[in-house]
């Protein structure tokens, strides 16, 4: 049995999805964002019952010329391992029986919750993906923005710097998608993958509100979405941090944002590896239209296609996506 706290539906709750003739009223969804990152990414069953552990090579044997009658000395490749970690993201929907039923409706009802429940959960899955730190949340898997942090670490090379200062930045992703480069990951034998819908149907509910241990009878729903992220390799990944928001809207010493999306397309080994997309909040994607626009008599390189009869951007034959869980909050990356 589950406990009925205070985050469930209530009369009040309920007479305001009701239209003037009593129907389920079209909600709407004031709160819904656009990440397309989550239509893009591919996903591959992890070798771990929590994850997926990847070998991969971290030096080259070495080589030499030699002379007759001169040996040179045996070498070896280096590798070394890496285990990756999913996280689980649940909800849980209860509603009292009698208040889903009094309008006749109950199923139409109980869509409009669930609609809600799998828009907070893609939300969440899409800033996870970038802002996810399982160091500071265990719970979580380590999204992209923890791995390309530092303009001195390893893979400092595929981190360009937007030259923006102060906490009101934002960045822009250049991605390969596919299964040797970056992917989605789901636990070893797992039953399902994406989002997970568990219509519980009628169940006994003990309440906390008044009498506790009291019951009754209500709708459940589970929802479930258990996945992370695999970077085999991290050269198939590009970060531009620090572009500094109020100077790109300002165009005051604002980011060149085609020329630092020219240098991210030259850090990638070989774009054809896998499913290449760049992502950017609707700023940044703004602005990047309105440079292309005082950039035209040269030529900037950014067209539109349509794909699937939608209007795509695109880059150097790289699709441009909108990703709103993109923030204009991030810390300065140094």
């Amino acid at each position: 049995m589950a406990a009925l706290g205070t985050g469930v539906l209530t009369m009040a709750d309920w007479a305001k999805r009701l239209d003037p003739c009593g129907n389920i009223s079209l909600i709407i969804e004031m709160l819904s964002q656009v990440n397309e990152v989550l239509d893009d990414m591919t996903f591959k069953e992890g070798n771990l019952p929590t994850g997926h552990r990847i070998s991969m090579r971290t030096g080259l044997p070495t080589v030499a010329w030699r002379l007759l009658n001169q040996g040179i000395a045996p070498s070896k490749s280096t590798t070394a391992q890496v285990d990756e970690q999913c996280g689980s993201l649940e909800a849980w929907s209860e509603v009292d029986k009698k208040l889903a039923n009094m309008n006749g409706n109950t199923a139409e009802f109980r869509l409009s919750e669930a609609k809600a429940f799998i828009e907070a959960m893609s939300q969440e899955m899409a800033s996870t993906l970038f802002y996810g730190n399982s160091g500071l949340a265990p719970e979580e898997f380590t999204g992209m923005a923890v791995r390309y942090s530092s303009l001195s670490a390893g893979n400092a090379s595929n981190v360009i710097s937007g030259s923006g200062a102060g906490s009101d930045n934002s960045s822009i992703w250049l991605i390969v998608w596919g299964e040797d480069t970056v992917t989605g990951i789901f636990p070893k034998g797992s039953p399902s993958v994406g989002l997970v819908h568990d219509d519980r149907g009628e169940s006994v509910i003990e309440t906390t509100a008044g009498i506790g241990g009291n019951r009754m009878m209500g709708y459940l729903d589970h929802f479930e979405w258990t996945c992370g992220i695999a970077l085999k390799d991290w050269r198939y990944a590009v970060r531009i941090p620090n572009i500094d928001i109020s100077a790109l809207i300002a165009k005051s010493s604002a980011a060149d944002l085609i020329e630092l999306m020219i240098k991210a397309v030259y850090r990638v080994p070989n774009l054809k590896a896998g499913k290449a997309a760049f992502y950017m909040n609707r700023t940044c994607m703004q602005m990047l239209d309105i440079q292309r626009r005082d950039d035209i008599v040269t030529g900037s390189g950014l067209t539109w296609d349509t794909v699937d009869g939608k209007r795509q951007g695109s880059f150097r034959g790289i699709p441009i996506r909108l990703c709103d869980a993109l923030t204009e909050t991030e810390a300065t990356v140094s």
